[in-house]
């Protein structure tokens, strides 16, 4: 079994339990078919396969936004509106990937933890994909518009933890697309 293969189903496992349900490596590893001194010699602990496996998942977030900050065929609304395009497809199957950064958060608030501080970067690069484009617009104040629509992300993230109700998405959806709405407008003079 490749390792990619045990990442994505510690992530699996990680979405469907969460973190605080995951107390143990075999646990977390789940039916990859490896022993326990098999996992042993590439991550000593529960701990370490759960930062590596929110490392990978981190790269895979980080590598999706590149492509779409790169795709010259969606203008800058449906840049920033992709992460619900996604996240409603993740979610009707089940799965719940961007929580996990902010169940992280919680569940190891010490900001020196390994994994905080890994779930914290992965909230810095979303706030800057954001902000990037923002900028791109010239908006009027591309940081609170940009500190708007993360609020907006992370509160249905947080949200999906606890209701996994496909229809929160399409709220914040909404919204994040509303508050682009005024500050284009404010952009343009309309609402001075």
């Amino acid at each position: 079994m490749q390792r990619e293969q045990i990442l994505e189903h510690a992530l699996n496992v990680l979405e469907q339990r969460g973190l605080a349900a995951t107390t143990s490596l075999p646990q977390l590893a789940g039916e990859t078919g490896l022993s326990t001194e098999q996992l042993v010699r590439f991550w000593p602990d529960r701990d370490a396969l759960l930062y590596d496996a929110l490392r990978y998942h981190g790269q895979q977030i980080d590598s999706w936004r590149r492509q779409v900050q790169l795709d010259t065929q969606r203008s800058a609304a449906q840049k920033l509106l992709a992460r619900y395009d996604v996240l409603t497809e993740y979610v009707s199957k089940g799965r719940f990937p961007g929580c996990l950064f902010i169940a992280a958060c919680s569940y190891y608030p010490q900001p020196d933890q390994p994994v905080h501080q890994l779930a914290e970067q992965q909230k810095r690069n979303s706030w800057r994909f954001t902000h990037d484009i923002l900028v791109a617009l010239a908006l009027d104040n591309p940081t609170m518009v940009a500190d708007q629509l993360e609020l907006i992300l992370e509160g249905c993230l947080s949200k999906l933890l606890v209701k996994r109700n496909v229809q929160d998405v399409a709220t914040a959806r909404r919204l994040a697309e509303d508050v682009l709405a005024i500050a284009l407008c404010r952009q343009n003079g309309a609402l001075a």
